[in-house]
């Protein structure tokens, strides 16, 4: 059996999640891996065979998405080239994990796709989200399309809705507070973080910045760029994580049982699902509309944090059931 695993390259989620599921499909087949986008930090250790531009939100320094940099990446012509070309009729089984030239290519050729992705489990009424008008909506149905859904989500929303996928590396983790606090908010500069962090000179903050390529001190804030194994050995040890609206971070933290404040990124919408999903649970979120953090995360820093979130390894099962299911012999 020939497998593709098409894989969305923008933000570290999908490709830690990649990292676990890789290995899963390699045991029912050959499995090729096609990754498009340009701003994940974390790479994978298996050889990529269809590298992509696609398409990618470009991460801001304000708390958003920076449109600017966003349209001058967007290379339509290569995306519609790339599209056409993709021999996926080679494929018994296309598993997709929101990447757009892929699901398009499908579509175009008229080939069944299954995505395996956080987003899928937005095809579901039932999972929370802010009821607004918001561009976003279209986008998240309409970025990559596919035939059936598999989703993960912080809950099991649905019938096709599984609990997060946590990485193995987390699972094997000692879990212990030795006090500091972890950040990663990609879309806000580390000197704005400084200049907030050092108002909160009781503890000590360990930020993994996108934004900074050397590491440095300003008194109580320790700043570093974007490093896996750094970013698992903090988050290990601390007392909470102050993040983004993403999901495997998020549900990374929850598993740890650490405490957790998110700042979802402006005019992403999937993100403020997340957050407002997670304020269902009782969670802290900053909106954008948030100008004062300060109050916020001070709160969020004296005050305990009580949550109890189940989510069992199930991945072997799902990536056993899905092959069973959908590939085409």
């Amino acid at each position: 059996m020939k497998i593709l695993y098409a894989i969305q390259g923008t933000g570290n989620g999908h490709i830690s999640r990649a990292r676990e599921i890789i290995p899963l499909l390699q045991k029912y087949g050959e499995l090729d891996i096609l990754v498009s986008g340009t701003q994940a930090d974390v790479k994978l250790s298996q050889p990529v065979k269809y590298q992509l531009h696609g398409f990618s939100f470009i991460f801001g320094k304000k708390g958003g998405v920076d449109h600017y940099k966003t349209w001058l990446n967007m290379n339509l012509f290569r995306f519609r080239k790339d599209m056409k070309t993709l021999p996926l009729k080679d494929y018994n089984l296309i598993v997709n994990d929101f990447e757009p030239v892929s699901a398009w290519a499908c579509k175009l050729q008229g080939i069944e796709s299954v995505s395996l992705s956080h987003q899928a489990a937005f095809k579901s009424k039932k999972v929370p989200r802010p009821k607004t008008l918001d561009w976003g909506k279209l986008i998240l149905s309409r970025y990559a399309p596919t035939k059936y859904h598999i989703g993960f989500h912080f809950d099991r929303y649905d019938s096709f809705i599984h609990t997060p996928v946590i990485r193995a590396e987390i699972r094997n983790l000692e879990s212990v507070n030795l006090g500091h606090y972890t950040v990663y908010l990609p879309a806000i500069d580390d000197k704005r973080l400084v200049k907030l962090f050092t108002q909160i000179p009781n503890v000590k903050w360990e930020v993994f910045s996108k934004h900074s390529k050397v590491a440095y001190q300003e008194g109580n804030v320790f700043v570093e760029p974007v490093n896996n194994e750094k970013f698992n050995k903090s988050l290990a040890s601390c007392e909470g994580l102050f993040t983004g609206g993403g999901f495997e971070g998020p549900a990374e933290a929850l598993y740890l049982k650490k405490k957790l404040l998110v700042a979802p990124m402006r005019f992403q919408f999937e993100q403020q699902c997340n957050a407002y999903a997670l304020k269902q649970f009782g969670l802290p979120v900053i909106w954008g509309s948030t100008r004062n953090w300060l109050p916020i995360v001070k709160n969020w820093v004296e005050n305990p944090q009580k949550h109890e979130f189940d989510f069992p390894d199930e991945t072997a099962q799902i990536i056993d059931d899905m092959v069973k299911k959908y590939a085409r012999i």
